[in-house]
């Protein structure tokens, strides 16, 4: 991914961050302003923070302590490094760098083999636990008090601490072993470490600077792994194709000018591997955020078409029971009309036959019916208010709730009046009744 794409995946807020992250670090490179925010989750405080921390020397929160982080192995291999020595300010000679190299190996492999035949008859006692910390602090204050406060930012963590900083942060981590009672060596920190022009290159660098004693635990320790020899011994690390690999080393004195000028041939030599390994971090970003925003939409659409088969499925089974609804009402009211046509049938049967007209205390009723509907039938006088009441109600025409009025005098025949005789209602020879629909 190109270097002015590199901000194509941002939100206006991220971009924001990184400008305003730029600003309070000072930090020109926007590709490393990234890479630092991604890390801390855009957290810019976070980020403000952790990059001061490394300013004053303290470890990043990423670099963990000695005893719960593991340390990325660093690659020595004489091929990928420039090297330096009191004979030679250039790259090196290689080939003295090869016999030196072979001869220091065979030396340290004779030696093991002696320690570890005379640890089969007199077992060494078990090593005292040490601090690597301790050991870093107790050489800066040393150092301090000897030489004085001008100095470059010391790295304030141990060595693994600083080399997985170094790697999590891309930078180089330039290393400094020093041995007491040494003269190059208490040259070297007498007049190249308080030089103004080493200060303000080493601090204003992208590097970290770890030093140490050789005579101490922690720095014999990292003497033993980058093939230490000669002291003052100065190796530059960084992270190359992946790995942790030392890329340049000087032995020997040298002066304050030399000293920079062999640093600035070392980085640009591989600053190349550091904006590599930066672009392929935020590659490695962009296609995550890439295939993030792809599950997203999955996801959204995943959503969109549960919510649209829920909403389908809610409207079936409101329509579903709306039928089931009607169809119980229909069972209802068909259950009402077979009722009512049961009762129209019982009532039907128990109303007396018409009398004949001859017949004496003969009573004819004419029902006005809501529709107009003329119904004329004959009644005993004698015959209860009820059969009448009942005639009409089983009657085709007649409405479920009706009252039964006469028209002049106009009043209403009581329900309550059902057992009473048509002549105690107060029925004539010749009677009209309407009947009113209650229900219209």
């Amino acid at each position: 991914m190109d270097q002015e794409d590199f901000t194509a995946d941002l939100c206006a807020e991220q971009i924001g961050k990184l400008f305003q992250f730029q600003d309070l670090t000072g930090i020109e490179s926007l590709p490393t302003c990234r890479d630092v925010l991604q890390r801390h989750h855009w957290d810019i405080e976070s980020a403000v923070q952790d990059q001061l921390n490394l300013r004053e020397g303290r470890p990043s929160v990423f670099a963990g302590t000695s005893e719960t982080s593991s340390a990325p192995t660093v690659l020595v291999d004489p091929t990928r490094q420039q090297i330096f020595n009191p004979e030679n300010s250039g790259t090196g000679n290689f080939l003295s760098f090869v016999l030196d190299y072979i001869l220091r190996t065979f030396y340290n492999t004779f030696v093991s083999v002696v320690r570890f035949t005379w640890s089969l008859v007199w077992p060494e006692p078990r090593p005292p636990i040490t601090d690597p910390v301790a050991d870093v602090g107790r050489f800066i204050q040393n150092y301090e008090s000897t030489y004085g406060n001008e100095h470059p930012v010391f790295y304030r963590g141990s060595y693994r601490q600083a080399l997985n900083d170094a790697k999590q942060e891309l930078r180089f981590l330039v290393i400094y072993l020093h041995q007491n009672d040494q003269s190059d060596c208490s040259n070297f920190c007498s007049t190249v470490l308080p030089n103004s022009n080493v200060i303000s290159f080493l601090n204003e660098s992208n590097i970290l600077f770890w030093a140490c004693e050789q005579d101490l635990n922690e720095g014999n320790r990292v003497a033993t792994a980058l093939q230490a020899n000669v002291y003052p011994y100065v190796a530059v690390v960084v992270l190359r194709e992946s790995r942790m690999t030392l890329v340049g080393r000087m032995e020997g004195p040298v002066s304050p000018e030399e000293f920079i000028r062999r640093l600035r041939s070392v980085f640009e030599a591989n600053e190349a591997y550091l904006i590599a390994a930066r672009a392929e971090r935020i590659e490695r970003s962009f296609n995550q955020s890439l295939r993030e925003q792809q599950d997203r939409a999955y996801l959204e659409s995943l959503r969109a078409d549960e919510e649209k088969e829920q909403i389908k499925r809610e409207k079936e089974n409101k329509e579903q029971e709306q039928r089931l609804q009607q169809v119980r009402l229909e069972e209802i009211e068909q259950a009402h009309k077979d009722e009512l046509k049961k009762q129209k049938e019982e009532m039907l049967a128990s109303i007396p036959p018409e009398p004949s007209l001859e017949e004496p205390g003969s009573l004819t009723i004419v029902f006005i019916m809501p529709g107009g509907v003329r119904i004329e039938r004959r009644f005993s006088e004698i015959s209860p208010l009820a059969d009448v009441l009942n005639f009409v109600f089983c009657h085709p025409s007649s409405p479920d709730v009706f009252e039964v009025a006469t028209n002049f005098p106009k009043r209403v025949l009581n329900v309550e009046d059902r057992n009473k005789t048509l002549k105690q209602a107060g029925l004539q020879k010749r009677e009209v009744l309407f009947i009113n629909d209650l229900d219209s």
